[in-house]
């Protein structure tokens, strides 16, 4: 097999230990802020039901660190197995910002993530939300440290390259605070709450519809529409800041987007196209359905603005046009989607029949896995929108492969993908085996033993 062959494997070997990992990662970000809120509104309200829903989602929890921590580790050595190029002429950037992640956030999550799940009852309960709440917050300086190292690849600051070609920091804030970290930040901080939000939201839809009366399912559908319809719009505008920088900074990955072969004609504006696809040989799109000028409002905010074209480029500095062009309508399609879905809560919460319409409740039991697709979709649009580089502009991603056979890299492959599916089913059948049971008022969390202790000194309304 050649060079190419095993570039391609181990491409495919990392795209699919981190489409895994990126899913349990942000739902454990999502997952630890919604826990956070239950207990904080458990120990003002006074009421057992939000308790009820700490100890359900906790289970939940538990079980996605369980397995998130596995695909997180295989994904980090291969950094080194299959990607020593990479490591070694970046491992002077990337290496601290990956320590920082290890060092503060994910032992700071990890060591008061025992007293969250084991401490219910035999601590006092302020100090078990002070517990929580460092969890939540070690999940976020998780997210911004492998934010931070990702979005340095993706637009390059505060370093020089020095006489072999390896990138040495210079000024560790525009390292890190590099030009796109705080809108992808902020983006896929947003991203994890709407994956969290509508898997919540279908869990509580799916038992109103058995019984539209029972009382957590009811606080759990209501909260989980509130953050559906803050946050939906919120994704919206945090989206639009994040395609601007995107156009300032990775213009080839906006062409991409849009399916930017040609500049329009004089005094026209960019169309917005609905379908296309685009031909990589030809360098055109077929079969494109396009709204002349509608495109120049998000891009440029007026009707007559363009952007870059793809023929601007040599063909060996392109994507895999489809691949990103598609992967974006996904994206836009289910965000647009959550955010009906949110408007459409809010309505019907105010003509109070939230708990009754039924056929919102089947939309979001059917709208389950939507945030985490279009958190998927958005990755793809983002790691394959900045080929051929794993460092824009400066490292081409053939650079920094690691010298391996292409046979290990294949059977390395092939263990992974097996151990994968085998470890993320088993995840699925237990976490759909928890959820297919609605919360109990003596509901029981992580650790039953000590948990049904957990509501000693509360007083229940």
């Amino acid at each position: 097999m050649s060079p190419e062959t095993a570039l391609l494997l181990a491409r495919g070997q990392f795209a699919f230990t981190i489409g895994f990992h990126i899913v349990l990662a942000a739902f454990t970000l999502g997952l630890a802020q919604f826990l956070m809120v239950l207990e904080g509104l458990w120990l003002w309200r006074k009421q057992q039901v939000w308790l009820s829903l700490w100890r359900y989602w906790s289970k939940i929890f538990a079980l996605n660190v369980a397995v998130g921590v596995v695909t997180g580790v295989v994904m980090e050595f291969s950094f080194g197995t299959n990607w020593s190029g990479l490591a070694s002429r970046t491992g002077a950037v990337l290496g601290p910002m990956l320590y920082m992640e290890v060092l503060v956030a994910f032992f700071l999550e990890a060591g008061f993530m025992g007293v969250m799940l084991f401490g219910m009852g035999k601590v006092r309960p302020w100090i078990h939300f002070m517990a929580t709440s460092i969890v939540a917050l070690g999940s976020f300086f998780s997210a911004f440290w492998i934010l931070a190292a990702n979005s340095w690849m993706q637009t390059p600051d505060g370093f020089v390259i020095d006489a072999e070609g390896r990138f040495e920091p210079v000024d560790w804030w525009a390292a890190i605070i590099n030009p796109s970290f705080p809108w992808r930040m902020a983006h896929m901080v947003a991203a994890a709450m709407l994956g969290t939000a509508c898997l919540v939201a279908a869990c509580g839809a799916w038992h109103l519809l058995r019984d539209a009366r029972h009382p957590a399912a009811r606080h759990m559908f209501s909260l989980a529409m509130w953050m559906l319809v803050v946050m939906a719009p919120l994704q919206i505008v945090l989206g639009d800041l994040q395609g601007e920088n995107t156009r300032d900074h990775q213009p080839v990955k906006l062409a991409a987007i849009e399916g930017n072969w040609d500049p329009p004609p004089p005094g026209e504006g960019e169309p917005i196209r609905l379908f296309a696809i685009p031909d990589m040989e030809a360098r055109r799109n077929r079969y494109e359905v396009a709204i002349p000028d509608v495109g120049s409002l998000y891009l440029r905010h007026n009707l007559q603005g363009t952007i870059h074209s793809l023929n601007q480029y040599r063909r060996d500095a392109l994507p895999w046009i489809p691949l990103v062009f598609w992967s974006f309508r996904v994206m836009v399609g289910l965000g647009l989607l959550m955010a009906f879905a949110g408007i459409a809560g809010l309505v019907v919460r105010l003509r109070r029949r939230l708990w009754h319409a039924r056929w919102l409740l089947r939309l979001m039991v059917l709208m389950a896995p939507a945030g985490f697709v279009a958190m998927l979709a958005g990755w793809v649009v983002t790691e394959a929108g900045r080929q051929p580089w794993t460092v824009y502009g400066l490292l081409r991603t053939s650079e920094s492969v690691s010298p391996v056979s292409p046979s290990l890299v294949l059977g390395s492959l092939v263990c992974i993908v097996t151990v994968y599916l085998a470890l993320f089913g088993l995840g699925l059948w237990f976490l759909l085996r928890i959820l297919s049971r609605p919360p109990q008022p003596d509901e029981e969390g992580a650790m039953p033993d000590v948990a049904r202790r957990a509501g000693e000194g509360i007083k229940d309304e």
